[in-house]
């Protein structure tokens, strides 16, 4: 948990990290027990394609910082495209996903609350890019309130 007066921090090479095939997470600020759930940060750097099905999150905003690459966000009926300096808030309700351009690319993921790391995790643990496997993912996502739609 995090200790008031206590500084958290992670260094290039450190974090816990989850290999989703096309997707690399890193945990910068881990729900739990860094921040006591009040917001998750993450670096996802991965290939060309689609990162992610279409889905919802009912209960947390998500928040994308383009460090490297371009990207197309889908949010409601809006098609973003991005590139390196970006920043695209998606509002809690509201259906969405990414993919990633030529060369692939980097962001930071912000989350409020904290905790759907632990969705990224256990993803992980099936076969490669099951990440953008709807049936693989309805079976976890629904208990992490990232649903496909």
């Amino acid at each position: 948990m995090f200790l008031s007066g206590q500084a958290h921090s992670v260094f290039p090479g450190e974090g816990e990290v989850a290999d989703l095939g096309i997707v690399r997470m890193r945990v910068l600020a881990a729900g739990e027990p860094t921040t006591n759930r009040s917001f998750s940060l993450l670096e996802f750097s991965g290939d060309r394609g689609p990162w992610t099905v279409p889905h919802i999150h009912q209960g947390m905003e998500e928040s994308f910082y383009v460090l490297d690459g371009e990207f197309t966000f889908a949010v409601g009926e809006q098609r973003i495209t991005t590139e390196p300096g970006s920043y695209v808030l998606v509002p809690r309700g509201t259906p969405h996903m990414m993919a990633a351009g030529a060369g692939g690319g980097r962001l930071l993921c912000f989350m409020v609350p904290g905790g759907l790391e632990e969705m990224f995790f256990e993803l992980a643990q099936l076969p490669p890019d099951s990440i953008t496997d709807s049936a693989a993912r309805a079976a976890i996502s629904s208990r992490y309130d990232s649903v496909p739609t």
